[in-house]
């Protein structure tokens, strides 16, 4: 066949295959943006499709009305914790910003005993208090020169911030066709693999499907549980805005192993402030109760619901966090168990190729004779 190439053959398909790379670019460039949202928008989708199910199937609501409700119910899960953070993380800073000016305008800007008392930097400490206290005036105006100076971090921030509202934005967009359309998706998108791949692709999307489901719920109810578990014990240790302090628990519990940063401060900054008890009891809380819903949940609804290896999904966890930022959490464990599905796969069918000459060696005497030998 290749004897039949002509000339112009193997330029029509180098054109070809050329301008498909160039297409390919181009599109690229145009959903890059886009890229995140969808994967957030689809992983929101496919775990709670059972519930659009009932609306569609159970209820008899239409497509449409059936993800707009969805879409909606969602919207108001994530967006009325964002809101309600947002103003009390606000009120928090410019309540702190105040008390701060106050305290260095009337010269008694101070910090808890425990710090000044540490060795090497408590000295620094108390010699940085002193200068602020001595001259009030000053320090304002040099804080005013310093934030002047730094304003394009600010900037920064803002085109971070305004970022990612605007992709949260675009995820709950694309949720509601996801919800309308993703079972037709779904379908293209199996048959499109299972024309390049062959019907074994069918199980790789089942173990997609699995795991995806395992991952976000036992993610999700782990840092749930955590958070609720955590916000009780800032409650009745007394900590400041504990409802702000629940939520930044709930976001650091999504990390495994990262509620102990959380709650330790929290008790750390207690003992600072002369509440030893509170601090104590919010420790052993942690330690005792918290960080027991990490060790059993965790485990159980993953590794018992995927049949991978917990340390699968705990690399799959961190590595996909570093390599893809916070949807990593849960395209990791996925697209290692893809690949772990694939090497079963292939262990499965080469398995009596690779135990054959085993069996051989053992039932052929010649094969182990060492005069005769192998014919």
């Amino acid at each position: 066949m290749i004897e039949n190439w002509t000339k112009e053959f193997i330029i029509q398909r180098l054109l070809a295959i050329t301008l498909l790379v160039v297409l390919f670019v181009l599109c690229f460039q145009v959903v890059q943006f886009f890229i995140v949202p969808a994967l957030w928008a689809a992983i929101l989708a496919y775990v709670t499709f059972p519930i659009y199910n009932f609306f569609h199937e159970k209820v008899k609501l239409s497509p449409d009305f059936s993800a707009a409700i969805m879409t909606v119910s969602i919207s108001l899960i994530i967006g009325v914790p964002v809101v309600i953070g947002v103003f009390i993380l606000q009120q928090e800073a410019l309540s702190l910003i105040s008390n701060l000016i106050y305290r260095i305008k009337v010269g008694y800007l101070d910090v808890p005993d425990s710090l000044k008392d540490l060795p090497i930097i408590g000295q620094q400490v108390k010699d940085v208090l002193w200068r602020i206290n001595k001259n009030p005036e000053g320090t304002l105006e040099a804080f005013r020169i310093w934030v002047q100076s730094h304003l394009y971090y600010g900037k920064i921030a803002f085109d971070v911030v305004f970022s990612s509202l605007a992709k949260l934005g675009m995820a709950l967009m694309t949720l509601f066709f996801f919800y309308r359309d993703g079972t037709s998706l779904v379908r293209q998108i199996r048959q499109a693999l299972r024309n390049i791949i062959g019907n074994r692709i069918d199980g790789y999307i089942d173990s997609v499907g699995t795991t995806t489901r395992a991952v976000v719920y036992g993610i999700g109810l782990t840092a749930l549980a955590q958070a609720l578990l955590a916000g009780i014990g800032y409650y009745f240790a007394g900590a400041p805005s504990p409802i702000l302090l629940t939520i930044v628990t709930f976001i650091i519990a999504l990390i495994p192993f990262g509620t102990p940063f959380v709650w330790g401060g929290v008790s750390i900054w207690l003992l600072s402030q002369g509440h030893t008890a509170e601090g104590i009891g919010l420790a052993l809380w942690g330690v005792l109760v918290i960080s027991w819903v990490d060790n059993l949940i965790r485990p159980i609804v993953i590794s018992g619901a995927t049949k991978i290896p917990f340390i699968i999904i705990f690399i799959g966890v961190l590595g996909g966090l570093t390599a893809f930022g916070f949807v990593g959490l849960f395209i990791g464990p996925v697209v290692l168990a893809i690949g772990l599905a694939v090497w079963r796969e292939w262990i499965s069918q080469h398995k009596n190729e690779i135990f054959a000459q085993q069996e051989v060696m053992l039932s052929d005497p010649r094969a182990i004779d060492p005069v005769h030998g192998p014919e």
